[in-house]
């Protein structure tokens, strides 16, 4: 998997998901750029680019991702991991604003850095891009704009993969399921979500950790996948194929030995 051609840019990669695979590809052997609106360092070898990096700013962007490579060579390897998770609320109490944020950061943010390191790869002809898109995109919850946003994520993969698998450039998605991340465990710790409710349902039992987003992040980066494009891989613990035995009464019990 490790490759000297270019570097590997990862948005969103001083936390969660998107360290957890900066990390992990950076271990591989690639060389690897995070940028993120809040810059923290996560150890080397990975490169921090220490100026804010918002994904939402076109132009912010336009001009971070051509200093991004005068500084440290081309982007060959792209992961969208930058997001931010809305609050549940019931329709009636979904505020505009709120709405906004969270799809220009989820969904507007993915689009303008695919579309800006994705033009560069088109014109070397060689890159692969991993959005990372969520199993709410698939489902339906009280996260009204996230889920349209990460729904909307799985679009434009499949639409920017037909757009330039021609001149040999990949993009995929994976969806996460309930992963274990901070921001998840925080919000569990002040009993805005139960781990037991969110664990249960899962046909593995329990959440997904960040390593494991990250190695199928890695894979479809990765030569092993070199004629994939196009697709949006769940990293759930099997959560969508266990959520809807509930209907039956729940999944059966589990086996001890």
């Amino acid at each position: 998997m490790a490759t000297n051609d270019g570097i590997t840019l990862v948005t969103g990669g001083s936390r969660g998901i998107g360290a957890a695979t900066a990390t992990l590809l950076a271990e591989h052997g690639r060389r690897v750029v995070i940028v993120d609106i809040a810059p923290e360092a996560i150890g080397d070898p990975v490169i921090l680019w220490s100026d804010p990096f918002d994904v939402a700013d076109a132009q912010s962007v336009a001009v971070g991702v051509a200093a991004i490579e005068t500084a440290h060579g081309p982007i060959t390897g792209l992961v969208n991991a930058a997001g931010v998770f809305g609050k549940m609320n019931r329709i009636e109490r979904v505020r505009m604003e709120s709405w906004n944020r969270e799809v220009d950061i989820d969904l507007r943010g993915t689009f303008v850095v695919a579309q800006a390191v994705g033009v560069r790869m088109a014109a070397r002809r060689h890159g692969a891009v991993v959005n990372v898109a969520s199993v709410a995109g698939m489902t339906s919850g009280p996260i009204h704009a996230y889920t349209a946003a990460k729904a909307g994520v799985i679009q434009i993969t499949q639409t920017l993969a037909a757009e330039w698998g021609g001149v040999g450039v990949r993009v995929n998605a994976v969806s996460p399921g309930f992963t274990r991340t901070a921001a998840l465990q925080a919000a569990i710790a002040s009993g805005a979500l139960d781990e037991d409710r969110l664990s249960r349902n899962a046909a593995m039992g329990r959440l997904v950790e960040p390593i494991e987003v990250a190695q199928a992040i890695a894979w479809l980066l990765s030569p092993l996948a070199s004629g994939i494009t196009g697709i949006n891989l769940p990293v759930d613990a099997g959560f969508i194929a266990g959520s809807t035995w509930d209907a039956y009464g729940g999944l059966r019990e589990r086996q001890t030995s």
